[in-house]
């Protein structure tokens, strides 16, 4: 870790009732000397948290949940360093991976974006790359080097900023997923590099970000985000009859599958198909599309 310049890198971390979270995190990212967290409105004590365990931290307190996307050009319209490291606050960053993550831009110098591969708590891999669905089908085991790539999971990417300042960061319509499937999507057809690199590694305990008083209004929340957000992406990049197609076959299913949710009841996967339902009912949003 001698020869690793910290100040070329920010790390960015969007937080929603995620204090749990911060004491794995603070015990490598107490190396950082540039961190910027942005709370979303929680109701437990991260901001006690923080203070207490990255004190060098800035800390953006958002009066109510704006969104994941917004959230984080909230921090990244004011990085100043080279790089900016998005980070899942359920993501368990290890020294290695910091100095794996920091090196890899003097490798790919024309990369807009760098991934690490995200690794599960079983241990084993994440498939969280691809080529963008508006091309190639992806098929195949999972990378075994570097390689180009149509798309990374969000939970952790680094940003060329010089490069991303010119393409622009979130777009803002999305309030959660599919958020960092845009971004890569305008990435790649800005022909700019996105590059997954397998020998860097990050644990991911996927929907672990968030605890809260109501996990199963938790569950319903996710589902409706997650059928308006691909409603989204379907009306931005493939035209409003191919995301109303989606829309009714979409529904279809989920009120096929709906009938033996009632009958053998899992509370948690219930509230998020019924949460689904309700978001493929509704109006979705269709901009204004911020992006900077």
């Amino acid at each position: 870790m001698k020869n690793i310049n910290f100040d070329e890198l920010t790390v960015v971390t969007v937080t929603y009732n995620s204090a749990h979270c911060i004491p794995l995190l603070a015990k490598t990212l107490k190396l950082m000397p540039k961190i910027i967290f942005v709370d979303n409105g929680s109701k437990d004590d991260f901001a006690l948290q923080i203070k207490k365990l990255l004190p060098q931290s800035l800390l953006i307190e958002n009066k109510k949940n704006i969104g994941f996307g917004a959230a984080n050009n909230c921090a990244l319209n004011i990085v100043t360093t080279p790089y900016a490291l998005l980070l899942n606050p359920d993501c368990i960053p290890t020294s290695e991976f910091l100095a794996g993550i920091l090196d890899a831009p003097k490798k790919f110098p024309q990369a807009a974006i760098i991934a690490p591969h995200l690794i599960r708590k079983s241990g084993k891999p994440e498939i969280s790359y691809r080529w963008p669905a508006t091309h190639w089908k992806s098929f195949g085991p999972q990378a075994e080097g570097p390689c180009c790539v149509g798309f990374v999971c969000g939970a952790a990417m680094l940003l060329n900023m010089k490069l991303m300042k010119e393409i622009g960061f979130f777009d803002e319509t999305f309030f959660l997923y599919y958020e960092d499937e845009d971004l890569c999507q305008r990435v790649f057809e800005q022909n700019k590099q996105i590059i997954l690199v397998p020998e860097i590694e990050i644990t991911h305990l996927s929907r672990a970000s968030v605890k809260g008083p109501n996990p199963l209004n938790s569950e319903f929340i996710r589902g409706f985000h997650h059928a308006q957000s691909k409603l989204v992406f379907e009306h931005k990049h493939f035209g409003a009859s191919h995301a109303a197609r989606l829309r009714w076959q979409t529904l279809g299913l989920a009120l096929l599958t709906i009938l033996p949710r009632l009958i053998f009841p899992q509370p948690r996967y219930l509230a998020r198909l019924i949460g689904r339902i309700i978001g493929l009912c509704r109006p979705y949003p269709r901009g204004p599309q911020s992006v900077l």
